[in-house]
């Protein structure tokens, strides 16, 4: 999973990125952020509304902060409200809280704001918190010492909450006026109470939207209830749901489901690995669940949802498996499993050829055997320098190229010998890129040497608007006779010389 994909991220550098383990994308314009690093650092960056960043003040930051506090306390579970306001769980079963408290949702006995984290005391400290969960500004913790009916799962709406116990039953409280406890009414609901249209399902995941509610049995079975003004229901059209309806997913086993309660998006995941969504996405109703090319629910949330928040305090697996393109960049001469060197300037390159064959027409050519090049281990290279050519090779592994225009120069001769196209476009950008009153000449000759028409052109314009000083460098008296005089005559035309 990668965090990168939420826009409030690409304020990190990757070395920032590498350390996070866990991380949450918060706040009404998701413009807050707190994440957990593998040495178990809490960092938290953003806008700051109502101190919800529990930095200690109200100001905002583009740079991460530390919150001393928690570095350490490992935690579990984290929700956010509307305010916002936000509650963590530890491995220990603490809670902390801070932000917005106008309503008591900090659970500290006041509507004083927190303004940094605070251990939730009252009636909690001798429980084991396993599960928190935020509505808009209202807050659930869920205990591992239950006694009868056993609670394993809770979740919030904007103003409503939802429980699973053990038994797979579900109940339902709160705020009611669009159906979303499912009790086949719009009454509001002082204390829980059971969703008796599901009987005899076995619920295993619930998840709230602001307005809608999501249920996933133990058979992989979809259930959606509650508003439905931008077909987050997924029944094909945007009428409420007092009571559950099942959602079929071309008879798809249905393994997760996923929606905030900050948004009006839903998301689900099947055993296939596919990952559907449907409601308000990016501001388009999308009434049926629509497959996507995502691999997890949570990217969803990170380029459809309205703000982009996460759904959940999203864990980032490293795994220490390569993709193919990785393999291959790392493998790029390494004398371990090569089976083939090339020699250049007295240097080795170790290289594989199949890699060679596969990437490039010429190599493909060369080891036929037919070719004395197909029976070698050591094949020779003259007409290239050592940077060029290792460039070269290095640019089969990888797709990119970084040399110094003057080498890159070297590099566009070869792309030209040996047909390749992309890396002839690849050489004439670094060229430009790097061009200068000094090499400006010389790279306007390599240009025309090698016949490339738009780099000759970006070449000359540059000499000519800079031709004082570029006609005062060795390479201008050095360039050859016959190229110069078109120089002058060109440049004549553009007026280069009218003063």
């Amino acid at each position: 999973m990668d965090v990168g994909k939420w826009p409030i991220f690409t304020l990190l550098s990757p070395q920032e990125i590498a350390t996070i383990r866990k991380a949450c994308v918060f706040g009404t314009s998701a413009n807050e952020a707190i994440y957990i690093t593998h040495n178990d650092e809490v960092f938290v960056f953003g806008l700051n509304c109502s101190n919800c960043l529990g930095t200690g003040d109200n100001q905002s930051t583009i740079v991460p902060k530390k919150l001393e506090c928690l570095c350490g306390k490992r935690i579990r579970s984290l929700s956010y409200g509307s305010g916002p306001h936000v509650v963590l769980s530890t491995e220990d079963g603490e809670v902390y809280a801070w932000g917005h408290n106008g309503y008591s949702q900090l659970g500290n006995g006041t509507t004083n704001q927190g303004v940094t984290p605070i251990q939730v005391c009252t009636n909690l400290l001798i429980k084991k918190v396993i599960e928190v969960a935020c509505g808009s500004h209202h807050s659930l913790a869920l205990s591992s010492d239950g006694d009868t009916k056993v609670v394993v799962s809770i979740a919030c709406g904007q103003t409503s909450s939802i429980a699973v116990v053990d038994n797979g039953e579900v109940y339902g409280w709160g705020y009611n006026g669009n159906g979303q406890l499912g009790l086949g009414n719009n009454g509001n609901q002082l204390t829980p109470c059971r969703v008796a249209a599901l009987q005899g399902v076995c619920v295993m995941q619930i998840a709230c939207g602001y307005a809608h509610t999501l249920a996933l049995t133990d058979e992989g079975l979809l259930y959606a209830w509650g508003a439905n003004t931008y077909g987050q229901l997924g029944t094909g059209n945007k009428s409420n749901q007092l009571s559950p309806v099942q959602i079929l997913m071309e008879k798809e086993r249905i393994v997760e489901i996923a929606a905030c309660h900050s948004a009006h998006t839903s998301a689900a995941k099947t055993q296939s690995g596919l990952v559907y969504m449907w409601g308000q996405c990016r501001g388009q109703s999308v009434v049926l669940p629509h497959v996507t090319h995502f691999s997890c629910t949570d990217d969803v949330f990170a380029c459809f949802s309205t703000p982009a928040v996460m759904w959940r305090l999203l864990s980032v697996e490293h795994e220490d498996f390569l993709t193919v393109t990785e393999a291959l960049k790392r493998e790029f001469d390494s004398p371990e499993t090569s089976d083939l060197k090339f020699r250049v300037d007295g240097k080795f390159i170790y290289v594989h050829k199949a890699v060679l064959k596969i990437r490039c027409e010429h190599f493909r050519t060369m080891f036929q055997s037919y070719w004395n090049e197909d029976m070698k281990e050591v094949i020779e290279i003259d007409q290239f320098s050592y940077p060029v050519y290792r460039a070269f090779l290095e640019y089969l592994y990888t797709d990119s190229v970084d040399l110094p225009p003057e080498d890159a120069i070297g590099l566009l001769d070869l792309a030209t010998s040996y047909c390749e196209n992309r890396l002839k476009k690849l050489c004439q950008h670094l060229i430009k890129r790097g061009i200068t009153v000094e090499n400006a000449f010389s790279l306007l000759s390599a240009a025309v040497r090698y016949d490339a028409e738009d780099l000759e052109e970006f070449c000359f314009k540059f000499c000519v608007n800079h031709l004082t000083e570029v006609t005062q460098t060795a390479a201008f008296w050095q360039m050859d006779g016959s190229l110069l005089k078109e120089f002058i005559a060109k440049a004549s035309k553009y007026g280069a010389f009218k003063n």
